[in-house]
């Protein structure tokens, strides 16, 4: 018996090992197969910044120099000489922010109503709702120009771009499934203890949703800050313009400026998008492991 033990805890224990050595291995891999993605994905911009340090005649050499011999600074120079940068730059800062503080508060109250609230046709409304989602925007860029233009009188104006994206189907969609997570004991000791149906919203399942409205405010930053098409198709004032509109306009007529100038331009307008990153990743990754893990 006494034999039979020792030669199970020699097994359990060489078993053990075998499996923290898997884990251990598993984990070397991942980090490394997750290293190679990083640097492929890193490059692109590592050659947008070192081109935009360098002068154009140096900008297509082959094979391709990495580090710049001559730093050429003067590039961000002539980024503020070519375009009125810092104001389109605060037009893309108000148009951004207004529309996520615009979208999380009215998918934050659209999603609790279809999450929460039971009301006839909910389901169907829902599903309407969602629908709209297969409606690629480019269809619906007329009838919106129109109504933004003609019937508001917007036309060439930062409301043109914040009111049409005010609304959200997606994130509508998104924090319903945050809420939907939620377990309905809070809100049945809340209306126990006299709450309303406001007071329950706002002081117990919004805090609770709040990782899926910081997912929701980092994804309608991204692409709302890089969006083009429509205030190309709203804009005509240049001091109005976005600054992905500016960029634009540093290619010159015809794509005859400086491609280390426009990029040196794609430089300076993606630092806010990446220090909304660098401030918003810990709720994004929160938000995502959450729905993760109850999803």
């Amino acid at each position: 018996m006494a034999t039979l033990s020792k030669n199970e805890n020699q097994s359990y224990f060489a078993s053990h090992e075998f499996q923290q050595l898997r884990n251990r291995i598993n984990k070397f891999l991942g980090f490394g197969l997750l290293t190679v993605i990083a640097f492929f994905m890193i490059m692109p911009y590592v050659w947008v910044v070192s081109t935009s340090l360098r002068t154009p005649a140096e900008s297509f050499t082959v094979p391709p120099e990495w580090i710049p011999v001559d730093f050429d600074v003067s590039n961000y120079e002539e980024v503020f000489e070519e375009i009125p940068f810092w104001d389109q730059m605060a037009n893309s800062f108000i148009i951004t922010m207004s529309v996520v503080i615009g979208q999380v508060f009215t998918a934050s109250l659209a999603g609790y109503a279809f999450a929460r609230l039971k009301f006839p046709g909910r389901n169907l409304i829902f599903w309407i709702v969602l629908a709209t989602l297969m409606i690629p925007g480019q269809a619906t860029l007329i009838p919106v120009f129109i109504l933004v233009t003609r019937v508001l009188g917007l036309g060439d104006t930062l409301g043109a771009l914040i009111v049409p994206s005010l609304a959200t189907a997606f994130g509508t969609f998104l924090l319903r499934q945050y809420f939907l997570q939620i377990p309905d004991d809070y809100e049945e000791a809340a209306m126990i203890d006299g709450a309303n149906q406001w007071q329950i919203f706002r002081r117990i399942y919004l805090p609770l949703a709040s990782p899926g409205m910081a997912i929701l405010a980092v994804l309608t930053f991204n692409a709302k800050w890089n969006d083009y098409l429509t205030p190309l198709i709203f804009m005509n004032t240049e001091e109005r313009f976005p600054i992905t509109l500016g960029i634009v306009r540093l290619q010159g007529y015809m794509g005859t400026g400086s491609i280390s100038v426009v990029l040196a331009g794609i430089v300076l307008s993606t630092l806010p998008v990446i220090i909304m990153y660098i401030f918003g990743q810990r709720y994004l990754l929160e938000g995502l492991q959450v729905g993760g893990l109850k999803g």
